[in-house]
């Protein structure tokens, strides 16, 4: 006999019940194949015998051959014969998966580019969220008292009434309608001047910046980042082939003078104006209008990160320098990750309209577009009001965390660390009064489960600051005080052994 016949009595493993049959037999014959159990030239049963020895029909089997032959496993046709492919690569027929691949044939020699270089080496690690909750997480909103229900039920309510149009498909630039009613927001409650065109919606923050980078910076470019600045903002840049000038932060704000001095060439300035990260500062007016005349004059960009001005404990928020802006240099970012909650990946910019255009069709590029259900509902929670609320509830909840924190530290860390009365934000700042290194102190808190960040891992250069930064958003009053003595504990024990 020229064919070899084996395969009538060919034993394959009973199908799993989240699994198609004809995906199944698909994946147990090519199985059978690679393994050497069906050899090259092997005559497979007919269509009818297999769907009888397993209890299938004769359709799936069908499906299942033609798309073995389709991907070069079987050769012949159907009511003549099948047969397993002679002139499969024995490469492929020695395929075991990953576990049986040696180190040495795992490793392509196929290189990064030299962006993929930059991106690598400068990546943020993203540590899996075990604990909501942990004091003292300095990035994320207060996740306890985020109205659940409220929220559940919006999603509810417009997955059920969603058109197909809304399921189809999206707009590069953002829902239309969220892009109107964050302009009518914006403009009431930040100080920006911007129609609905000059809004697009981004995943963040980050793919904001990521994206910027790549439309208004070539590589070598010069960049002004605060220093102490967001770390995340100059990883974004540095990706991208920017070369951060780290520029000096002051009680009034990131030093133009400084700038201009010494880099009056950069592309592009990153800054947060309103709320200076981490460190908490205002950028005075006389900065602020300084920075606009260089950047129009230098014919630069400014990336101002409004990322939590809303919550401010004394007065109103500082408006945007977005509206100051009368030169078309300002980018405004802002984001609903720290004002819902973090997991929900929605931010937005507004874009000089020169800017719209390039941008939009970069997003076209990058994602298409952002996902519209999450969009839409967003849109329905700032349109009917709860968005406000929220704002102005979350603003209250916060300022007496804040104080909870406050007071707490200085009855419990006095010598150990002097805690700021920063207005604003999420997170206040302490600084040693000792010589514990913050680096340090932050892997000692960590290990008692307590979560700080060192200031100098914000820093760049040799004078960098030496303190913790501390969350207040995340634990309630009845919590803090525990919280701090344990932190104290850490402190103490770290200071004995200087």
């Amino acid at each position: 006999m020229a064919k070899n016949e084996s395969s009538v009595g060919l034993l394959l493993a009973s199908p799993p019940a989240d699994l198609e049959l004809n995906q199944w037999l698909h994946r147990e014959l090519r199985a059978a194949i690679l393994d050497r159990r069906l050899k090259p030239g092997a005559r497979l049963p007919s269509t009818r015998q297999l769907a009888r020895q397993y209890q299938i029909s004769r359709g799936t089997v069908t499906t299942a051959f033609e798309q073995l032959r389709d991907e070069g496993y079987l050769e012949g046709q159907i009511g003549s014969g099948t047969y397993v492919a002679k002139d499969i690569p024995d490469g492929l027929l020695q395929a075991r998966g990953m576990a049986g691949i040696s180190k040495r044939t795992a490793h392509s020699r196929a290189t990064l580019s030299s962006r993929g270089e930059r991106i690598s080496s400068t990546s943020l690690a993203i540590k899996p969220v075990t604990h909501a909750g942990r004091a003292f997480r300095a990035y994320h909103p207060a996740l306890d008292v985020f109205p659940l229900h409220l929220w559940s039920r919006m999603v509810a309510r417009r997955s059920r009434q969603s058109s197909r149009i809304l399921l189809a498909g999206g707009e590069p630039a953002g829902y239309r309608p969220l892009r109107e009613a964050l302009a009518g927001y914006l403009g009431s409650m930040r100080g920006v001047k911007c129609s609905q065109e000059q809004v697009v919606i981004v995943s963040g923050i980050q793919q904001a910046l990521d994206i910027v980078a790549r439309l208004v910076l070539d590589p070598g470019d010069a960049v002004w980042m605060e220093n102490p600045g967001y770390i995340g903002a100059s990883a974004a840049l540095r990706a991208a082939g920017g070369e951060m000038v780290p520029i000096p932060v002051d009680k009034n704000g990131l030093n133009v003078r400084t700038g201009v001095n010494s880099c009056p060439q950069a592309r592009l300035a990153y800054v947060t104006p309103a709320h200076q990260f981490p460190l908490g500062v205002v950028l005075s007016l006389e900065r602020r209008l300084a920075l606009l005349n260089w950047a129009n004059e230098a014919r630069a960009w400014i990336f101002e990160d409004d990322y939590d001005s809303e919550y401010r404990y004394s007065g109103r928020p500082f408006p945007a320098l977005q509206g100051l802006d009368q030169s078309g240099s300002v980018i405004y970012a802002g984001s609903f990750n720290k004002m819902l909650f973090p997991s929900l990946r929605l931010g937005y910019l507004v874009l000089p309209p020169r800017l719209v255009e390039p941008f939009v069709a970069a997003r076209s590029i990058v994602d298409r577009y952002p996902p519209v259900l999450d969009q839409a509902v967003v849109c329905d929670f700032m349109v009917e009001g709860y968005f406000g609320q929220h704002i102005r509830r979350m603003r209250e909840i916060y300022a007496e965390r804040r104080l909870a924190l406050i007071d707490a530290a200085r009855s419990e860390l006095q010598g150990l660390l002097r805690v700021d009365d920063l207005p604003a934000g999420l997170h206040t700042n302490g600084w040693f009064e000792c010589g514990i290194s913050d680096r340090q102190a932050t892997a000692a808190a960590s290990a008692a489960e307590i979560e700080v960040m060192s200031l100098s891992s914000f820093g760049v250069g040799r004078r960098v600051p030496n303190g913790l930064m501390l969350g207040f958003a995340t634990v309630n009053p009845a919590a803090t005080k525990a919280a701090v003595t344990r932190l104290a504990k850490v402190l103490e024990n770290l200071k004995r052994n200087l």
